[in-house]
């Protein structure tokens, strides 16, 4: 086995010894609770004394199933940061990165390892816990998103780019500096793409730019659209056009262009880090 999927492996097996796993893992089912006694009143429920139409349920049910991936979305962006913040200053402020550093493992390898073993939990947690919820709603309302494997692979695109951004950020700051840094860096871009979004409705170029640049620059909130198109019923793409200023409405998917910057956008940031942890002294 090479030294960096040894690392990949101790990190991973660090992580579900943490009570953090644990903890997250209790509130997810506690939410997934919750959220099925909710999804189970939508068909219940009645306008002007009459029953919800089937397009009707499948309308609400797809409207605060976005409402739920949006909290999800949040806290995956939070885990990812508070994980990839400590995984190498906190390592090299307590001396365990200088105890390996020691054996033959070069830094690059080291890093990458540790990249890995970070990535990895994210993968299963995300996949496991947004199809179970999937089902969870399909099996209650009958609404099941019609681009599942979309909405997965763009949220999981979502922790990762902020996942690698605190990574890079670690090489170099202390761990709650990393940490905080990208949480106010994934706020800021959702907010960028909101008013992106108000720009493009009333025709105003420069708040549009405003957008544009944050889907660019850290692309969390572009991968969080692209999440929505995959989940919202097909219907509301198109009246998505009439409420572009909306986190909960997408008119359209990413492109292949969007979607090969995001690759881009990682490599080079992945790249940056081993550049930065490489010249950096411990």
């Amino acid at each position: 086995m090479t030294p960096t999927l040894i690392i990949m492996r101790l990190t991973f097996r660090e992580l579900v010894r943490r009570r953090l796993v644990l903890a997250l893992l209790a509130l997810t089912a506690l939410v997934m609770a919750l959220t099925v006694w909710g999804f189970s009143r939508v068909p219940g429920l009645r306008i002007g004394g009459l029953p919800l139409t089937p397009g009707e349920v499948q309308a609400a049910s797809g409207q605060l199933l976005l409402l739920v991936m949006f909290m999800f979305s949040f806290v995956l962006a939070l885990t990812c940061a508070f994980l990839a913040a400590p995984a190498m200053a906190g390592d090299l402020e307590s001396g365990i990165d200088q105890a390996l550093l020691a054996r033959p493992i070069r830094r690059e390898e080291l890093l990458l390892g540790r990249w890995l073993g970070l990535a990895l939990p994210i993968l299963v947690y995300t996949v496991s816990s947004s199809s179970i919820e999937f089902l969870l709603v399909d099996w209650t309302t009958g609404y099941l998103p019609g681009q599942v494997v979309g909405a997965e692979a763009a949220l999981f695109c979502e922790g990762l780019v902020l996942l690698t951004f605190t990574l890079a950020l670690s090489t170099r700051m202390s761990a709650i500096t990393a940490g905080v840094i990208a949480v106010i860096a994934f706020g800021s871009m959702w907010l960028g793409g909101v008013a992106g979004a108000f720009g493009a409705v009333f025709h105003n170029a420069a708040i549009t730019d405003v957008g544009v640049a944050t889907h660019l620059l850290v692309p969390t909130d572009g991968l969080w659209r692209a999440a929505v198109f995959a989940i919202e019923p097909s219907s509301f793409a198109i009246a998505a056009r009439g409420a572009l200023g909306s986190t909960f409405a997408a008119a359209s998917g990413p492109t292949v262009a969007y979607l090969a910057w995001v690759g881009g956008w990682l490599l080079a940031v992945l790249l940056l880090s081993l550049y930065s942890f490489r010249h950096r002294e411990v």
